[in-house]
């Protein structure tokens, strides 16, 4: 089968497309997966940049997100049968398999049945960034009907599928943008209050909406000073999560003073530790976000599409930093 391989870590020139031997015939409950798409997350730079969780077994494929059709089924499969389309988020850190490939091998247990109203590149541009506004907002944030929302970068991957899921979720959305395009794209996904983050204090702007009270939970999607700058946007007693690694000059004291509780988000955890019933969790999340997908009440917005072959200069895209939406890579032509 052809597969991008990560050959070394360094810039998006390392991968290259080649020709690998086919995944080994699918046992138990392993499904083996024609992939169709790959979803470009953020992880997918970081570790081509800096080299995959398990150094030593490069070469690597990347992507943890896929959608695809089920070619063949272990003996012990008790929900899949060839021909179904499924979509999921598995593999891509350097020990199984990614999704930059013509195929790969997944447990079923792992895997979700892909929206029938939306595309494979839709799909396989879903599951890492629903997952993860899912487990921020819903588990680690405790969002409840009613809660006011501060959600930054609200037109990127994570945050665009974020405002939805706070809006399902009965709260009331704002959320930081940096263009009137972007604005525009968040206002149709029914964000309540705008904050053009460049031009304005995203704090004051806060406090103003919540009339000096602060927001009942942030999400913080950016990193860096942005996180510990939000504090101060937060109600006391609120919440705030955010899914990078707060940086060792965080300044903590209003976030003391305010008794905030402090979420962080990391979506990989299951994979990486190898929790299986959280792997199961994370595919019930994607059960769940299609029957909503196919209820039109949840969109994914795709920005840009690249072949299999120029998955570099997706990376280049991605890291470019200004991206609406998700970026994907088409494999084949279903």
């Amino acid at each position: 089968m052809k597969a991008v391989l990560m050959t070394a870590a360094g810039s998006p020139e390392v991968l290259q497309i080649q020709e690998v031997p086919n995944p080994a015939v699918p046992r138990n409950t392993e499904l083996l997966v024609r992939l169709v798409a790959a979803g470009i997350n953020p992880i997918d730079t970081k570790l081509r940049s800096r080299g995959s969780f398990y150094p030593d077994r490069t070469p690597t494929i990347l992507g943890c997100d896929g959608a695809g059709i089920v070619e063949a089924v272990g003996a012990s499969v008790q929900r899949f049968r060839p021909g179904d389309k499924v979509y999921f988020c598995y593999g891509g850190l350097g020990a199984h398999q990614g999704n930059y490939a013509e195929y790969t091998v997944v447990d079923e247990r792992f895997v979700a049945r892909k929206p029938a109203s939306i595309s494979f590149a839709e799909a396989a541009a879903a599951p890492l960034v629903l997952i993860t506004a899912w487990e921020a907002l819903y588990e680690r944030g405790r969002l409840e009907p009613g809660e006011r929302v501060l959600i930054h970068a609200g037109a990127g991957g994570v945050g665009h599928v974020a405002i939805q899921l706070a809006k399902l979720k009965g709260a009331t959305v704002s959320t930081t943008v940096g263009s009137e395009e972007k604005a525009d794209f968040v206002k149709q996904l029914s964000a309540d209050h705008v904050i053009f983050y460049k031009q304005t204090d995203f704090v004051q702007a806060a406090l103003d909406w919540t009339n000096g009270e602060g927001v009942d939970l942030a999400f913080d999607t950016v990193g860096g000073e942005t996180f510990h700058k939000t504090f101060p946007a937060v109600r006391v007693y609120g919440d705030i999560v955010t899914i990078l690694e707060p940086d060792a000059n965080t300044v903590w004291k209003t976030a003391r003073q305010r008794n905030l509780r402090i979420g962080l988000e990391l979506m990989l955890t299951p994979a990486l530790l190898g929790l299986e019933e959280s792997l199961q969790h994370q595919a019930e999340i994607l059960e769940q976000c299609a029957t909503w997908i196919d209820e039109s009440k949840l969109k994914i917005h795709v920005n840009h599409k690249f072949p299999l072959k120029e998955a570099a200069k997706a990376h280049q895209l991605i890291e470019s930093g200004s991206v609406t939406g998700k970026i994907v890579l088409l494999i084949s032509d279903d």
